[in-house]
């Protein structure tokens, strides 16, 4: 009841007993404090509860309320304090009984009274006891969904850290990226250049000799020309006298062919310029690889760690990142970045000499949470035996013209045809088929490693153009990607 009367003389401003209360014409009433600072720096003078405007700036006092609110405070400040011995407030007795009809403490008075006749009651400990029971299993519920929410919340708080962590590293990755690309880049301009300057030069020292001789042959003839010249010039007897001579040295002369300039002597600029950006990106497609299957970190369980190029993972020790729907969670698996509904794909899983492993495909809602038992098709290598294990089946152990028995299989390429509901698995290395699966398959199916061992299980690269799908470019050297 008190807590009733103490929410009706409250302010609806300050949610405190009234001090000083005014009313307005709307009847409802503030404290005179609280109103005038509600309305200080406003142009209209509203009623903070309903907007009705006010006539006046200076609301009269509420009297009544104001003396109500003051006797409530003394009756307030008059009771008992916390922690003393109660006392029924109709008879001044000590509240021993706790009536189960009316859910009240009462005094043995009140139980002797008319209002509690024919009423059941408990001592007020035994009833204390039993409804804090009760309570505690009504509040059961709300403890633990306190708990998973301040669980889901540090998910999420974690989330926003690994968050960050992704984009710097995906940053520092990028940048590494194109400082190949780039690096490479200037490597071939400077390439082309020197070959350029070393074209400048050659045919440059080349047009030096000519021109060298040329001068040679230059002066010579203008010596003999200006000789002739210069008889010309005299008198006739002189002329006559000398003529012989000249025109034995201008006879004995031979008559130089007339100087060509060489074909080819001016710079190849066709062969320097020529599908310039065409031929650079030919070259770098040498350098560069492109993988079918790109794995996907979001999906890995914590227990495996990815390459940076996302084509590798093996088993390492447990990382701190997020739970999120997408991850796996009991067995140390990851999926491919992209699935498949349609068509018909192709990549190759080198198994190396991993001693536990599974490579297949998984459907999109397979389970990551828990076991999972459906909705995966793979091949396995446990225990030294391979075997075939689908949702339908009873997993097959494989046996062949191998040693199954010993991890053999360097390379696994699987086949997915899903428009022709098949799943093939064959040793690439000698062209031969391990196994196939046939399955009308319902939804999009994703590329599947499930990788025990702590050695690296790789998507390899492959050529596009090339036939057998597989790049003849491979790396042998895999300590780079965990540097």
């Amino acid at each position: 009841m008190a807590s009733i009367l103490e929410d009706d003389l409250s302010c609806p401003v300050c949610q405190d007993v009234y001090k000083d209360p005014v009313v307005l014409l709307c009847s409802h009433s503030f404290c005179k404090h609280c109103l005038q600072s509600w309305w200080r720096g406003k142009q209209k003078k509203q009623c903070p509860v309903c907007k009705a405007r006010s006539l006046t700036s200076d609301p009269p006092r509420n009297l009544a309320l104001k003396n109500l609110c003051e006797s409530f405070v003394l009756k307030k400040d008059d009771r008992p304090p916390a922690g003393s011995e109660s006392l029924c407030s109709l008879h001044g007795e000590k509240l021993k009984l706790f009536c189960l009809d009316h859910q009240q403490p009462v005094c043995v008075v009140c139980r002797d009274s008319k209002k509690h006749n024919n009423h059941r009651f408990r001592p007020i400990d035994e009833a204390a006891q039993d409804l804090k029971v009760e309570l505690q299993k009504s509040l059961k519920p709300l403890q633990d969904k306190l708990k998973h929410f301040k669980q889901v919340k540090g998910n999420c708080d974690q989330t926003a850290e690994h968050i960050k962590s992704q984009a710097r590293h995906a940053e520092s990755q990028i940048k590494e990226q194109f400082k190949k690309l780039h690096q490479f880049l200037q490597e071939e301009e400077e390439a082309r250049i020197s070959a350029l300057r070393e074209e400048e030069e050659q045919k440059s020292q080349m047009m030096k000799k000519k021109t060298a001789a040329l001068s040679k042959d230059v002066a010579a003839l203008s010596d003999m020309v200006k000789a002739a010249e210069d008889e010309l010039k005299a008198d006739d007897v002189s002329f006559l006298q000398n003529y012989k001579a000249a025109v034995k040295r201008v006879q004995q002369r031979p008559l130089l062919e007339d100087p060509q300039l060489d074909s080819g002597a001016l710079i190849d600029e066709a062969k320097h310029l020529g599908n310039l950006s065409y031929n650079i990106w030919n070259k770098m497609k040498e350098k560069v690889f492109y993988t079918p299957v790109v794995l996907d970190p979001n999906s890995a369980h914590p227990e495996l760690l990815l390459s940076g190029d996302l084509t590798g993972v093996r088993r390492a020790e447990g990382q701190i990142i997020p739970q999120n729907p997408e991850r796996f969670v009991y067995h140390p698996s990851v999926l491919g970045s992209k699935g498949f509904d349609s068509g018909t794909h192709s990549w190759d899983v080198k198994v190396r000499d991993s001693t536990d492993w599974s490579v297949g495909v998984a459907a999109e809602s397979v389970k990551r949470k828990g076991n999972i038992k459906s909705k995966l098709w793979r091949i396995k290598f446990s225990g030294g035996k391979y075997k075939a294990c689908s949702p339908a089946k009873t997993p097959v152990v494989l046996s062949g013209k191998k040693k199954l028995n010993e991890p053999k299989y360097q390379l696994i390429r699987i086949n997915l045809d899903w428009d022709e509901h098949k799943l093939s698995f064959t040793d690439p290395d000698t062209d031969t088929l391990i196994h196939t699966f046939t399955c009308a398959f319902s939804e999009k199916l994703f590329p599947y490693i499930c990788n025990k061992d702590k050695n690296l299980i790789e998507i390899l690269p492959q050529d596009e153009d090339n036939d057998d799908g597989v790049s003849d470019h491979i790396s042998t050297d895999y300590d780079y990607l965990f540097d």
